[in-house]
């Protein structure tokens, strides 16, 4: 049995790196992710969520990506080029102080003026195109269509690509080579940004599995429509002839919105990927096993059905649902690239048909315990778990467990009334007591009854770890603004908080073979 096995018993914890602690405004793959690596080891944890790494898009979104296979260059540690002769200590800014939510203006800003001096001293080296050229060529399917992307990006002052002249946006071969004649200087920065993010994330999984940690990432179903990935491929996705979605994606109105979501991502061109055995996906999921040991797969419904909107509608109450690709993708997948270890986020509208294609497929479902105490969400509590599934106390789209547990209500979908039944009902569950006194440290009761359940795998969220309130809440569904701030504070990293994590997973064995 594999040391990251999502069928073998095991906790772990969700933490996005930009929200580690360290300098230029938000966290990367240097002292703060190992430091973290060595608090999970030492708290016993096997697993390290995350979000998407890909170069984040509009709203600062991890979900809202500039290509689905590209690293972002917001996570490159600044100390590593420093010591790898690029950087002095001073120009990478180690002494500067971090900041308590993440800033993504002053990350982009400081990363850029270190990174651009980086690479005028890396191309004084002897070797380094044939450095580039040759980590390209390990990258091929993708690497050179984002590089001119981002470079046409800036050269047309970040516009999206359907407002470039039309033989950009239409990808005329002789105008994209002149392109790439006239931008070599800034491709080739793009090569050295995802060739240092490739090198550095490689070394952080290293120093992460040499903990017995293994690292679980996230693969959103659908792209934005302002990514490389559209504008290379625009015959994979349902757009319009100038190049604009026909339909978009998102879900009805449910638990988070009562107009439901409308995401905005232009959906696939599913017949076609089909015809030619689902090429994109088996590319995008090679690349995406050879950066982790799991993968979450995102909006597990939408392979099985899909929530299709017209793109001028302006809510998602207007929608349908579709069919998706269904066993056919997943087959693809798995002759081209072997057992998948994957996560279903089968969270949301589910029906036996969903069902039948995740448990057909072998793969463990998502059990949140935030919802377990509505009406009518047996399924959801800690007694009823399958083996086969993964439990999470809240996902990156809840409020934290503080949070959720105390809310007033009377915002979003929970009344007041809603909010106190629940509260009531968890209580109960969770404590086996009816007054409020026993509300004291209620996450670690959480946290105890998930660890107790059948489910093989546990996951917190560090916020819940921390016993935080709404205020560290990493995103609220439907906000376009203000998510993805939140920043976990080094002081927090404590040996008693890692002490008291080992023994709630030591007592429920939890714990892997290497651990103490």
């Amino acid at each position: 049995m594999s040391s990251f096995d999502l069928n073998q018993r095991a906790g772990g914890v969700l933490l996005h790196p930009t929200s580690l602690p360290g300098p230029h405004g938000c966290g990367d793959l240097g002292a703060g992710a190992r430091a973290f690596a060595d608090f999970l080891g030492a708290a016993g944890q096997r697993w390290w969520q995350l979000l998407p790494i890909n170069p984040i898009g509009g709203g600062d979104s991890p979900y809202s990506g500039l290509s689905a296979f590209a690293g972002s260059p917001l996570l490159i540690d600044l100390e590593a080029l420093v010591h790898g002769g690029l950087l002095s200590a001073e120009e990478a800014g180690l002494h500067t102080l971090p900041t308590l939510a993440v800033d993504y203006g002053r990350a982009q800003h400081e990363r850029e003026r270190a990174l651009r001096i980086a690479f005028s001293r890396y191309v004084s080296q002897p070797g380094w195109r044939d450095a580039l050229d040759e980590f390209e060529a390990r990258a091929a399917y993708w690497l050179s269509d984002f590089a001119l992307f981002i470079a046409l990006r800036r050269h047309h002052e970040h516009r999206s690509w359907t407002s470039w002249p039309a033989p950009l946006a239409r990808r005329d071969p002789a105008v994209l080579a002149e392109a790439a004649r006239t931008l070599q200087s800034e491709i080739d920065y793009q090569r050295f940004l995802q060739k240092v993010f490739a090198e550095q994330w490689q070394a952080l999984r290293a120093y992460c599995h040499g903990r017995e940690v293994g690292l679980i990432g996230d693969v959103p179903i659908f792209v934005a429509h302002d990514s490389a990935d559209v504008w290379a491929h625009q015959k994979e996705f349902r757009l319009d002839e100038n190049g604009q979605p026909t339909h978009v994606a998102g879900v009805p109105p449910d638990y988070f919105s009562a107009t439901g979501q409308r995401w905005g991502n232009p959906l696939y061109a599913w017949k076609r990927q089909r015809r030619d055995g689902y090429a994109w996906w088996v590319e995008r999921m090679r690349i995406m096993l050879s950066r982790f040991d799991a993968l979450r797969l995102d909006h597990f419904i939408g392979f099985q059905r899909y929530w299709e909107i017209p793109a001028n509608a302006p809510t998602a109450i207007d929608g349908r649902w579709m069919k998706g690709p269904g066993r056919p993708l997943f087959d693809a997948l798995g002759d081209a690239l072997g057992p998948l270890p994957i996560i279903a986020e089968d969270l949301g509208s589910i029906d036996d048909r969903v069902r039948r294609l995740r448990d057909g497929l072998g793969l463990p479902g998502m059990r949140v315990l935030q919802f377990a105490f509505a009406e009518g969400s047996d399924s959801f509590l800690p007694h009823n778990y399958p083996r086969r599934c993964v439990a999470y106390t809240g996902t990156h789209d809840n409020d934290t467990a503080i949070g959720w547990y105390f809310d007033k209500g009377g915002e979003g979908l929970r009344s007041p009334e809603h909010t106190e039944h629940e509260r009531t009902t968890a209580r109960l569950y969770l404590t086996g007591r009816t007054n409020p006194e026993a509300d004291h440290e209620i996450e670690w009761a959480m946290m105890r009854a998930l660890y107790a359940s059948r489910a093989d795998l546990v996951i917190t969220p560090m916020q819940d770890l921390l016993a935080l309130p709404s205020t560290a809440r990493m995103n609220v569904p439907g906000r376009e603004h203000g998510n993805w701030t939140w920043r976990l504070d080094a002081q927090h990293l404590t040996m008693p908080l890692a002490q008291r994590l080992f023994a709630l997973t030591k007592l429920y064995g939890r714990l892997s073979a290497a651990s103490p």
